[in-house]
């Protein structure tokens, strides 16, 4: 079975993180809600909580099959943990799937080479992307090797079949 590692902290993006959840369950895949600490409740913009069922200094990226990156302004709580940090670098590392959206990105940004990648995003962090070396474009969903980016909730669906795709 397919085993994902959704990324969590307070301010996600509601439906950038439960519509992926619930679509890789409703396939049958095994989905982990990793945060900086397990077990935590973590509060999305609009005030829904959803507990982490593990902390990112606990997994090893050689267990799971991709990882998911909500947007919202969580990511920016998301950079401040090493461990999180060192999880997305070591998935990038063995060329496993990471998917991000909206705001996402900005973890790519801090974990993996982006070098000539091309990738998307809410708009607002396209100067950091291309910051650290990716080429922006403004499309619904981008796939480049193990990299999968989306710009907002809009294009959940997309994002979520080209994830699904790409771990088949």
């Amino acid at each position: 079975m397919k085993k994902f590692a959704i990324l969590i902290e307070n301010m996600y993006e509601e439906p950038e993180l439960l519509y992926p959840y619930y679509r890789l369950k409703e396939e049958g895949y095994e989905v982990h809600l990793i945060g900086p600490e397990k077990d935590k409740v973590y509060t999305g913009k609009h005030g829904y909580p959803m507990k982490s069922t593990h902390a990112s200094k606990d997994i090893k990226a050689e267990d799971y099959d991709a990882v998911i990156i909500p947007g919202g302004y969580s990511p920016d709580y998301m950079r401040r943990c090493n461990d999180t940090i060192n999880f997305v670098k070591e998935m990038d590392k063995l060329q496993k799937p990471i998917a991000a959206i909206c705001h996402g990105p900005w973890i790519m940004a801090s974990a993996c080479n982006l070098k000539g990648k091309r990738v998307t995003s809410f708009f607002s962090i396209k100067d950091d992307l291309i910051n650290a070396g990716a080429q922006y474009v403004d499309e619904e969903v981008v796939v480049d090797g193990n990299l999968i980016t989306s710009r907002t909730p809009n294009d959940l669906v997309a994002f979520v079949k080209a994830i699904i795709e790409k771990v088949k």
